[in-house]
C-alpha cells in the first residue's frame, strides 16, 4: 500500500475513536448522549470499513493460476481463524456479562460462596480459549 493510503486509514480510524468520545464526553448530561455516541461510533466505523476496503480491493492482482488457488485457500484458512476466535470472543464476552452480574448480586448477599462463583466465571471464559486454539489449529494446518 502506498504511504497516502496508510495515513488516510490511519487518521480515519484515529478519528473513528476520538469523535465518539469527544461527542459523548461534550455531549448534554442525559441518557440520550450514549445511543448518540454509539450511533456515530457505529456509523465511522463501518465507514472506515468500507473505504479501507474499496482501497485495499480497487487494485489490479495479477497472479498465475496455481498461486491464485493457493492464495485463496489460504485467505479462507485465515478468515476461518479470525472468525473462530472472535466469535467466540463476543460469545464468551456475553457469557461472562450474565455470569458475573449474577455472581456478584449473589456475592454481595453471601460472602462464602465467592470460590463457587468463579468458577461459572471462569467457565465463560474457557469459551474464548476453546476459539484461540482451533485458531491455533487451523493456522497450524496452512
Amino acid at each position: 500500500m502506498s504511504l497516502l493510503v496508510k495515513i488516510t486509514l490511519a487518521a480515519a480510524l484515529i478519528l473513528s475513536i476520538a469523535v465518539p468520545f469527544g461527542a459523548f464526553a461534550l455531549g448534554e448530561k442525559t441518557r440520550g448522549r450514549y445511543k448518540k455516541a454509539l450511533a456515530c461510533n457505529v456509523a465511522l466505523f463501518f465507514g472506515v470499513m468500507a473505504v479501507s476496503a474499496f482501497l485495499m480491493f480497487s487494485g489490479n492482482a495479477y497472479a498465475a493460476e496455481e498461486t491464485a488457488a493457493v492464495s485463496s485457500s489460504a485467505g479462507l484458512g485465515y478468515l476461518a481463524a479470525a472468525l473462530s476466535t472472535g466469535l467466540s470472543c463476543v460469545g464468551g464476552g456475553i457469557a461472562v456479562s450474565a455470569a458475573a452480574s449474577a455472581a456478584l448480586g449473589a456475592i454481595s448477599e453471601d460472602s462464602s460462596i465467592l470460590g463457587k462463583s468463579l468458577i461459572f466465571v471462569g467457565l465463560a471464559e474457557g469459551v474464548c480459549l476453546y476459539g484461540l486454539i482451533i485458531s491455533f489449529m487451523i493456522l497450524g494446518q496452512l
